[in-house]
């Protein structure tokens, strides 16, 4: 695609926010599929030793970056990209799109009072007709072909699965075609943030690229050893990658 870079093996596309919206309506409008997926420095570092996770990546339609470290990097790498487009922005620009168009969401993720604050909120900040359907992300390998049957028939044309990397990925890769629905996107945490169960970094945090500092300081046990690895790894593969461009010139 022409609106596309390569950055550390992956390709991302070079697009706004606003052109990921129309490019999303379009597709709904048109009743074609998109498949959708932000990476950040995890996901670049962790696609590099999990073939499957790359493969769930690369094949999507929309490949937005969500880090602000990966929009750094792709200056740094002579590539850049225009801004960063976060997956729990997009969700909420969609959210809008959708009461606006009369598009019906489905919510697949997060614990069961978690996705049922989030269909109450938007049921009351937009209307009930807004919702396709929902259900809580703990399900064993056995149900997940019927979840996938399931949404298609909600006939929703939104999908948000708010469940962690690499699981929500590989699960939209591997039932893209029976979901059969014109959007599809895996929005990780974003489920907690909306029905409050975490709280978002302030916006210079995010500016600044200290998103998931703050995010460390709600979960210091469970994001340690992510970001203590990941964030390393990026930092040297973005400078290893610096390096052999010079070098090879």
């Amino acid at each position: 695609m022409k609106n596309r870079i390569e950055l550390l093996g992956c390709p991302i596309n070079t697009l706004t926010m606003k052109e990921t919206v129309e490019m999303i309506n379009d597709s709904i409008v048109n009743n074609s599929r998109i498949h959708h997926v932000v990476v950040n420095a995890a996901k670049l570092v962790n696609m590099r030793k999990d073939a499957e996770l790359k493969d769930s990546v690369i094949n999507c339609d929309i490949i937005n970056p969500d880090g602000q470290s990966v929009v750094w990097a792709s200056h740094i790498l002579g590539s850049p990209l225009p801004e960063r487009v976060t997956g729990i922005d997009l969700m909420e620009n969609l959210i809008r799109l959708s009461s606006e168009k009369g598009y019906k969401v489905f919510f697949l993720g997060a614990k069961e009072e978690v996705v049922r604050s989030v269909v109450a909120r938007y049921s009351q900040e937009y209307s009930p007709d807004l919702i396709g359907g929902y259900r809580n992300g703990y399900f064993s390998h056995e149900e997940e072909e019927g979840i996938a049957k399931k949404i298609a028939e909600s006939g929703s044309h939104i999908l948000f699965v708010a469940i962690s990397s690499p699981v929500k990925e590989k699960f939209l890769n591997k039932y893209k075609t029976i979901l059969n629905t014109p959007f599809i996107m895996g929005v990780g945490g974003s489920f907690d943030v909306v029905s409050g169960e975490i709280k978002r970094a302030p916006l210079w945090m995010q500016k600044a690229g200290l998103e998931w500092f703050h995010r460390f300081l709600q979960e210091p046990k469970r994001m340690f050893k992510r970001n203590l690895y990941t964030n390393s790894a990026f930092i040297w593969l973005v400078i290893k990658e610096k390096f052999s461009s010079i070098f090879a010139v």
